[in-house]
């Protein structure tokens, strides 16, 4: 039965709100951790699945995945807030009484604020080491953004829904474990199953956007592209968190969790 994990869930919402009223100053600096993790989480697959792309491998986008995961260990033991496992963490305080419906849009807002910031200060100290200077390392990140700002606005979002279902899986999952090494796998297999499915990470998303646009590459990444991506991309993980995650698996428990 899920309902020990719910309440950690639910633990784990309040004491997030707690930090939000200690100082959002900290708070912001807690959600730009988030991104700042998730960029070097893009930078370790970029740089592994060119050396693939480049050789016209297949195994470009399957190693780019495996090395993406490391961002979701760096979130969950570095103390970082991530917006996306937000959507389902509120969402689910809230159905329980646990937390305001209104504390839980400003807890949203500000987190996806300092997501954005952490991802534009992870861009601009890449940008300082030179790392992706050479249009060879950056063609695979350029094509991977490419699609991403072309594609169509429908998909995109229904590829958001899932991709944050799975992200808030690789989350929810692990709390019924009691070993760390156990807890890092799991996460590490959902974190690869959403990166090779194609699915959209919003502020995954924001960081390899943010990483591409301070390339020597003009035009590679507009930002009429950044937001025509985020927007339904941002929707689509909100639906995929707060509906799929949150109210799905309060209703399906709520016979087994006494109220408090």
């Amino acid at each position: 039965m899920e309902s020990q994990s719910l309440e950690q869930v639910e633990q784990v919402s309040q004491k997030k709100e707690k930090i939000f009223n200690t100082g959002k100053i900290r708070y912001l600096i807690r959600a730009a951790l988030a991104s700042m993790f998730i960029g070097f989480g893009v930078i370790v697959a970029f740089r592994t699945g060119s050396y693939f792309y480049l050789a016209e491998s297949p195994w470009a986008y399957p190693m780019a995945g495996l090395t993406f995961s490391v961002a979701i260990i760096l979130i969950a033991y570095g103390g970082a807030d991530l917006f996306t496992g937000d959507t389902f963490y509120h969402t689910y305080a809230a159905i329980r009484k646990k937390m305001a419906w209104g504390v839980v849009g400003k807890l949203w807002t500000y987190t996806y604020i300092g997501n954005i910031l952490g991802a534009a200060a992870f861009a601009l100290l890449i940008y300082t080491t030179g790392l992706f200077s050479d249009p060879e390392i950056s063609a695979f990140l350029l094509t991977v953004t490419d699609s991403k700002m072309t594609d169509p606005v429908s998909e995109l979002f229904f590829r958001a829904v899932l991709c944050n279902w799975l992200i808030c899986m690789a989350f929810f999952v692990p709390m019924s474990m009691k070993d760390d090494i156990a807890k890092m796998a799991a996460m590490v297999l959902f974190v690869f199953c959403f990166f090779i499915s194609g699915y959209e990470h919003s502020i995954a998303n924001m960081c390899t956007f943010a990483i591409a646009l301070v390339l020597d590459n003009p035009g590679a990444v507009t930002p009429e592209g950044i937001v025509r991506n985020l927007i339904p991309v941002t929707a689509g993980n909100i639906i995929g968190g707060a509906i799929f995650m949150g109210l799905v698996y309060y209703y399906i428990n709520r016979p087994f969790i006494k109220d408090s």
